[in-house]
């Protein structure tokens, strides 16, 4: 190996720890940023694009029985809150679990207005539905931070 091949090693490889030594906590930072930051935006009506969709989502599956302001006021706050615990590290479980359970949610649309989400089904997406089909990384990356709760080790194969 000459020169620039055994540079261009130990850089590959000082790049790849510094990855593996950094990553777990950048992917739960930046998904705890987006999670805050959606969800805190949803306090201010008309701010956040999801608004008029997560209320008519959340009101067919309740059946109406929550209130419009009650319904978007509490997603805000599940999001904040799911923010804060990926953010801080805090009740990572729990906060795990929220996120999961509000993925679910996000997917609903899908088959309550799939009208709304597809241009044309099922591979021409509206912008709500690429907004939606968007949180699948989301919803991966909680796996990976779920699986290193219990102080496991990714495994790659």
């Amino acid at each position: 190996m000459n020169f620039r091949g055994k540079t261009f090693h130990r850089l590959d490889i000082a790049i790849t720890r510094w990855m593996a030594s950094k990553g777990l906590i950048l992917l739960r930072w930046s998904i705890g940023i987006i999670f805050f930051w959606f969800g805190f935006l949803k306090f201010f009506e008309g701010l956040s694009p999801a608004e008029d969709l997560a209320i008519r989502t959340i009101d067919k599956i309740t059946f109406g029985f929550i209130p419009d302001n009650l319904i978007i006021y509490g997603l805000a706050f599940w999001e904040v809150l799911i923010g804060i615990g990926l953010i801080f590290n805090i009740f990572l479980r729990e906060t795990l679990l929220l996120l999961y359970l509000q993925m679910v949610g996000t997917f609903m649309p899908v088959v309550l207005f799939s009208d709304e989400v597809f241009n044309v089904f099922p591979y021409s997406l509206t912008i709500e539905g690429q907004y939606i089909i968007k949180n699948l990384i989301l919803f991966s990356a909680g796996i990976v931070l779920g699986a290193t709760v219990r102080g496991g080790r990714l495994e790659s194969k």
